[in-house]
């Protein structure tokens, strides 16, 4: 395929997605992430879309929304490993929150073989793969449809869920960065992931690396009201994610990252470990880590401080 050609279908595919990964564009148009970040760069140089943390967006500071269909086929691999590790954090007879998306679908279809879980969402996707799991209640809230993300939103969907208080809420966007936390492209969807929030202990929010320094329109959860980001190993030239998730850490929110090798497109994530938790420096609103992600420099911490402690005491002595 010539260079024209290439970047003709890199600019369809994103004006189509409003935002695309290079590894995907790498996959679809059958070459290598390095040729088409090059594409990248000289169609960024005509005007004609920005590169973005791993991918490439429409033009301008922000990115628009796009439909299901598009983003169910965005970043499947990395999907998959960020619900099997957050499906991890649920455990047996929990009441929690689920937000609509692709990523908490996923997540939701692991959540199946909980028992006694009870689940509370604005999404039919969630809904459905639900369904059919005997030991798992599943409440909806009210509110009108939305066709492009099938979510329950508007006034009905809030009012139904003041009063409700769950252990956890997870929930996914179309953007996170450390400045203003997590963020959609959609009004109505912000206002009922608010309300989702405020209903819960705790706050797990399911991002892939190409999210990671995407900042959309409308906030959902700021940054100091996130317990824990769940994502993907950034590809190890995106130093950019990388950053990002330094700089979400350094303001506490507790990182776990799943491997995501075999991805299709691209090169695939260096396999160095499955989880990494990265420790939270103080305190955060509700909090109960599960044993399953705590993290190890956590209790490092805790060690230290009672040995501290031991010594002053001999001390004193």
């Amino acid at each position: 395929m010539f260079a024209a050609e290439r970047r003709q279908l890199i600019l369809e595919m994103v004006r189509a997605n409003g935002a695309v990964s290079l590894r995907e564009l790498a996959r679809v148009v059958q070459t290598s992430e390095v040729t088409v970040r090059r594409d990248v760069r000289a169609l960024e140089a005509e005007g004609l879309l920005d590169r973005r943390h791993g991918g490439a967006v429409l033009p301008g500071g922000f990115t628009r929304e796009s439909g299901f269909p598009q983003k169910s086929h965005l970043a499947t691999a990395e999907k998959t490993a960020i619900a099997d590790l957050a499906a991890n954090l649920v455990e047996e007879g929990e009441a929690i929150v689920v937000g609509a998306g692709t990523t908490t679908q996923e997540l939701a279809r692991r959540l199946a073989r909980v028992p006694g879980l009870t689940v509370v969402t604005n999404s039919l996707l969630v809904a459905q793969a639900l369904a059919h799991a005997n030991r798992v209640e599943v409440v909806m809230t009210g509110g009108t449809l939305r066709g492009s993300n099938y979510a329950l939103v508007g006034s009905g969907a809030e009012q139904s869920l003041q009063g409700l208080r769950v252990s956890k809420a997870f929930l996914s966007g179309s953007g996170l960065t450390a400045e203003r936390g997590l963020s959609t492209s959609n009004m109505l969807s912000a206002s009922v992931d608010r309300a989702l929030v405020q209903a819960a202990a705790e706050v797990v929010v399911l991002a892939d690396h190409t999210k990671l320094g995407t900042d959309t329109m409308f906030q959902t959860v700021p940054t100091d009201l996130i317990t824990r980001l769940v994502t993907d190993e950034p590809p190890g030239h995106d130093d950019r994610a990388a950053t990002e998730l330094q700089a979400l850490a350094d303001q506490g929110v507790q990182i776990a990252v799943a491997g995501a090798s075999g991805s299709p497109g691209g090169d695939q994530v260096p396999a160095r470990q499955s989880r990494r938790d990265v420790a939270l420096p103080g305190p955060r609103r509700g909090q109960v880590p599960g044993a399953a992600l705590r993290s190890a420099t956590v209790l490092g911490e805790q060690a230290a401080g009672a040995e501290r402690a031991r010594v002053a005491d001999l001390r004193r002595r």
